[in-house]
């Protein structure tokens, strides 16, 4: 049947895309996806801001509870287990980034996982349900993003996740519970008035909460709706709704259930290789060729001595803007900072952002001679933004590099055994081995099992081998 309204054909969608409607390209993107999200969360548990949404939640109890990413002896309700895990996620920036500028998976993912929990034991939830669940989720994500042009580019007044992400997230907990077509949108007009947050919170400790109130606030409004609450009918087709945070809102009908084209199939995902904003993974990557034209070998210190100046040639983006970042979350957030510990240390990881080396001298020196430029060609899009860093010596030499696309980028995707090492390097600080490698088992088998609750099991930290011998007889 044909919809009248914009809403209408989203419910329409949510309630109809099935299982067969997934490609392999779709099913393998959003596999990798699963699999960086649930390592970024995993180790986004030992971070501090995660340990105090954990303590908040700890006053939250009922009958009904779902695993915290982590702990083997610590659940929480659904809603707050959606929560503490979508901040785990985006704890220390550290998850995926999609086209237009949005983290897709942390506000779905967590949500899903959670509600998964709280279904009966008679009624189990399989693989494949999960894997359509989440992929509603980004979708609907991915096709509101496309109702406006600014939102083409890095966001500057509030930061997506809230918006789409809590959109998503109801989505996709809508077709896990089997919503019919009037309580799907009944969801998605209830999400919409918890949408949104200022982008002035971004490198805080209060910008990882934004994935997890939407992943919570999602799943909390498909519940809501599940019950009979109701909403606008046309929230995604008036300006005073969705539209309300975009100046040139455009919505259009999705295409139909025949053959549905998947925006994960025409768009994949950036997987980052450290945990920072995704606009300084260019940086990275230039300043990291500069260093190599300048030292011999990876072993050698940089010449500070011999550095007059270090000019960044990338797009104005104010809040990633920060000479003299004073904590990890604004080193997180600085394209000076990145490029700095670039320079001096051959690579940047994690431990690039540890208190100690975001105050170390020698970053510090090097700071001080680091300049910003804007070309009027470098548009704010990572679907186009460009870094040169070149590297003004005392003897007038200049040593110049430039970055288009950084490995990582959906241009440059990761491959198999890096995404692989980047998890294996993230779990591995919170999980045993066994338990780690059945996430990974189970991730890839996904379509196959029949109960996803083994990778609860496998998240809380069990790695009994028997769940392994389980899965590998589906």
């Amino acid at each position: 049947m044909w919809a009248k309204t914009i809403t209408a054909n989203f419910a329409n969608v949510i309630h109809g895309l099935n299982a067969n409607h997934l490609t392999d390209q779709v099913i393998q993107r959003s596999k990798r996806m699963i699999l960086d999200t649930l390592g970024v969360g995993l180790l986004g548990t030992s971070t501090e801001v995660c340990h105090k949404v954990t303590q908040y939640s700890k006053i939250y109890s009922s009958d009904i509870s779902s695993t915290i990413w982590g702990h083997l002896d610590f659940r929480l309700p659904p809603l707050y287990a959606a929560f503490v895990n979508g901040v785990a996620v985006h704890s220390m920036d550290f998850d995926d980034t999609w086209h237009p500028a949005t983290h897709p998976s942390g506000a779905v993912l967590p949500a899903v996982i959670a509600l998964s929990e709280a279904f009966p034991q008679k009624k189990k939830i399989s693989g494949l349900n999960l894997l359509l669940a989440f992929n509603v989720g980004i979708e609907v994500q991915g096709r509101l993003l496309r109702f406006s042009s600014e939102a083409r580019n890095i966001p500057k007044r509030f930061h997506p996740p809230t918006v789409v992400g809590t959109m998503g997230s109801a989505a996709a907990c809508a077709k896990l519970l089997a919503l019919d077509q009037l309580k799907c949108k009944n969801a998605l007009a209830i999400a919409a008035s918890y949408a949104g947050a200022p982008l002035a919170n971004a490198a805080t400790q209060t910008k990882p909460l934004h994935v997890g109130n939407a992943a919570k606030h999602g799943l909390e409004a498909a519940c809501l709706a599940s019950q009979g609450l109701q909403g606008n009918k046309q929230i995604l087709d008036m300006e005073s709704g969705i539209g309300a945070f975009y100046t040139d809102y455009n919505p259009q009908t999705l295409p139909t259930l025949q053959s549905y084209p998947w925006l994960l199939d025409q768009q994949d995902v950036a997987i980052k290789r450290f945990p920072a904003h995704l606009g300084t993974h260019w940086v990275a990557d230039a300043a990291l060729s500069v260093r190599r034209k300048l030292v011999e070998s990876s072993d050698k210190l940089l010449p500070l001595d011999k550095i007059e100046k270090v000019i960044l040639k990338v797009p104005e983006v104010k809040y990633v803007n920060r000479p003299s970042p004073t904590s990890e979350h604004e080193a997180r957030h600085s394209f000076q900072f990145v490029a700095c510990s670039a320079l001096l240390d051959g690579s940047v990881s994690v431990q690039s952002f540890t208190s100690e080396n975001v105050h170390r001298p020698a970053l510090q020196e090097l700071l001080c001679k680091t300049q910003l430029e804007h070309p009027a060609d470098n548009t704010p899009s990572f679907e186009s933004l460009y870094c040169e860093v070149s590297v003004m010596l005392r003897d007038s030499n200049t040593v110049s590099d430039r970055c288009d696309t950084f490995y990582g980028h959906w241009r440059k995707p990761l491959k198999k055994e890096d995404l692989e090492k980047k998890f294996q390097s993230n779990a591995c600080s919170v999980l045993p081995a066994e338990a780690t490698e059945g996430i990974i088992e189970t991730v890839y088998n996904l379509e196959k099992v029949e109960d996803c609750s083994v990778l609860s099991t496998f998240l809380s930290g069990q790695s009994a081998r028997a769940l392994l011998e389980k899965l590998r007889f589906l």
